[in-house]
C-alpha cells in the first residue's frame, strides 16, 4: 500500500487527502493547529474548511510532523504559499532522496519572487531532488465531493511527473504531465489577480461583457509575462491558464473572486480578510505581479490598476477609466509585428 503524507489541513489539503484515501492508499493528514486537529479525529469530517465530508479510516490527521512524515515516499505540501519555505524548513532533515516532494501551492513568494517549484528546491533539493507541482482548476469543495475534476502536475523530471500522475489518477481526477513548471505556476498565481478584478466588477455591478474582457485580457498579461521569463505559451491555452483563470473568476467558492466582490461594494480591504477568514492569495499575487511586470519590462495594465485599488484607495470607476482609455492597441501586437516585419 502507497503512503502519503499531506503538510496542510485546509480544505485543498483534506480535498487531496480524500482523493488519495479513496484509492486505497495510507494517508497522513498534518495540521499545525492541536485543537483542530483533534476535532477532525473525533468528527471524521474536517468542520471549518470541508464541512459535510465523511473522511475515512484510512486518513489519520496529526499534529506531529516526525510522525506524519515517517515511512512516507510522497509529500505533498499543502499550506498556503507564504507557508511552504517555512515548512519546508521543518522537514528539510526529515526526509531523503527517495522522498517525491509534491507542491499543491499556488503563488510567488512575494520577498524574492520564487516560484514554488524554485522555492522548494532552494530548501530541499540536497535531501529530494524530486520536486514536482499540480495545478488546475480544481476547488477544493469539489475535489473533495469526488465531482469530476482534471488537473496538471509538472516537473523538471519526466519521470517523477508520471509518478505523480499515476499517484492521483482516478475516474474523478484526471491528471495530465506538463514539463513546463514557468508556465504552470505563473499561470496558477496570477491568476488570483484576475479573480480579485472580476470579483471588483461584479461588485461594483457591471456585466458580463467586462467579466469577459477582464479575464480574456487579464489571460493575455499573464501569458505575455511568462513567456518573457521562459514559459511554453501553449501552456497558457491548458487547464493552469485558461482552465485555472476562467474557474476562479466564475466559481462561487473563488475566495479571491468573494473578497473582490466586496471590495467593489466598497469594503477596506483590512476588513474583507477578515471577513474571508481564509488566505486570498490574489491580495501578494497582485504585488509579485507588478514586479515581475517590472522585473520583465511587461505592460501590466490590469494588474497595476488592480494594485492601485488595492493599495493606494483608488476609485474602482477612476480604474476602470484609465483601463478603457489607454492608448489604442491591436489586440495581438505580436502578430503585427512579425506581418510588419515580414513585410
Amino acid at each position: 500500500m502507497k503512503k502519503v503524507v499531506v503538510l496542510g489541513a485546509g480544505s485543498w489539503g483534506t480535498a487531496l487527502a480524500l482523493v488519495l484515501a479513496k484509492k486505497g492508499y495510507q494517508v497522513h493528514l498534518w495540521g499545525r493547529d492541536k485543537e483542530k486537529v483533534e476535532q477532525i479525529k473525533l468528527l471524521k469530517e474536517n468542520v471549518p474548511y470541508l464541512p459535510g465530508v465523511f473522511l475515512p479510516d484510512n486518513i489519520e490527521a496529526t499534529d506531529d510532523l516526525e510522525e506524519a512524515l515517517f515511512d512516507k515516499k510522497y509529500i505533498v505540501l499543502a499550506t498556503p504559499s507564504s507557508n511552504i519555505r517555512g515548512v519546508c524548513h521543518k522537514i528539510k532533515n526529515m526526509i531523503n532522496k527517495n522522498n517525491i516532494i509534491i507542491s499543491a501551492a499556488k503563488g510567488i513568494e512575494l520577498e524574492t519572487l520564487k516560484r514554488m517549484s524554485e522555492l522548494i528546491e532552494e530548501e530541499l533539493v540536497e535531501k529530494s531532488p524530486n520536486i514536482t507541482i499540480i495545478s488546475g482548476p480544481s476547488h477544493a469543495e469539489e475535489v473533495g465531493r469526488g465531482i469530476p475534476t482534471a488537473i496538471v502536475v509538472g516537473s523538471k523530471d519526466k519521470n517523477a511527473a508520471e509518478e505523480v500522475q499515476d499517484l492521483f489518477m482516478s475516474p474523478e481526477f484526471r491528471v495530465y504531465t506538463n514539463l513546463d513548471l514557468i508556465g504552470i505556476e505563473y499561470g496558477s498565481a496570477l491568476k488570483n489577480v484576475i479573480a480579485l478584478g472580476t470579483g471588483i466588477a461584479d461588485g461594483i455591478g457591471y456585466g458580463d461583457n467586462a467579466k469577459a474582457a477582464l479575464i480574456t485580457r487579464g489571460l493575455t498579461e499573464i501569458a505575455r509575462l511568462g513567456v518573457s521569463a521562459g514559459a511554453n505559451p501553449l501552456t497558457f491555452a491548458g487547464l493552469t491558464g485558461v482552465g485555472d483563470l476562467v474557474v476562479t473568476c466564475t466559481s462561487k467558492y473563488s475566495r479571491n473572486r468573494r473578497a473582490g466582490i466586496q471590495i467593489g461594494k466598497g469594503v477596506p480591504l483590512k476588513h474583507v480578510l477578515q471577513q474571508i477568514g481564509m488566505v486570498v492569495e490574489g491580495v501578494p499575487a497582485t504585488q509579485v505581479a507588478c514586479q515581475l511586470g517590472g522585473k520583465y519590462r511587461v505592460p501590466m495594465p490590469i494588474c497595476e490598476q488592480i494594485y492601485a485599488v488595492l493599495f493606494k484607495d483608488k476609485n474602482v470607476q477612476e480604474a476602470c477609466y484609465d483601463l478603457m482609455m489607454r492608448d489604442k492597441k491591436y489586440e495581438v501586437e505580436e502578430i503585427l509585428e512579425r506581418s510588419c516585419s515580414n513585410s
